[in-house]
């Protein structure tokens, strides 16, 4: 049985997204005592705080995010940025009374993308969503980084990753969010 629960959620909607390829490797690296959801973001609406009420599809990632002692971004860069759907359900999130759903809790950060030619895959990215979980409470994990360069040939077809090097770092990574999730 599970002790620890976690919320992946990756900004790409793409369905051979190598962003959710990096959030099945990190589900498939996982301590024995830790299991991983991902959250499913193709139907959130854009934020607007004229809802009266979050709709159905907001309260189902709110439900899961209620669930999570930790979450593991996947961050997809968009224009040297953080991808609007990821962006969309932090600000979402943000608004529930006493930022119950993110306040404290531990995060890891990883992501795949980046301009051809280039090795920095979503560095920039990156740095934009920490700004955002900083301001938002969530304790990110400084080390280790993941950035991979989806366009050297570490994912197949479907967005999974086959980068033996890369299923290490993620592996390593999920091991120091477990560290992080038992000092919680």
């Amino acid at each position: 049985m599970s002790k620890f629960k976690l919320l992946g959620i990756a900004g790409s909607l793409r369905r051979h997204s190598t962003n959710k390829g990096l959030l099945r490797a990190a589900k498939a690296s996982l301590p024995d005592d830790v299991t991983m959801e991902v959250a499913d973001l193709l139907q959130v609406p854009l934020f607007n705080p004229d809802f009266p009420d979050p709709p159905p599809s907001v309260r189902r990632v709110f439900d899961q995010m209620a669930e999570a002692d930790g979450f593991v971004l996947a961050a997809t860069e968009y224009n040297y940025s953080v991808a609007p759907a990821l962006k969309n359900i932090l600000d979402w999130a943000s608004r529930v009374p006493g930022n119950a759903l993110l306040c404290g809790k531990p995060a890891a950060m990883l992501g795949a993308g980046g301009p051809m030619g280039t090795g920095i895959g979503t560095a920039r990215a990156q740095y934009h969503l920490r700004q955002i979980c900083v301001f938002l409470d969530l304790r990110v994990l400084n080390k280790p980084e993941v950035f991979v360069n989806a366009y050297a040939g570490g994912f197949d077809e479907e967005g999974n990753l086959t980068d033996p090097a890369v299923i290490e770092a993620v592996a390593a990574q999920m091991q120091a969010l477990r560290c992080a999730l038992k000092l919680n």
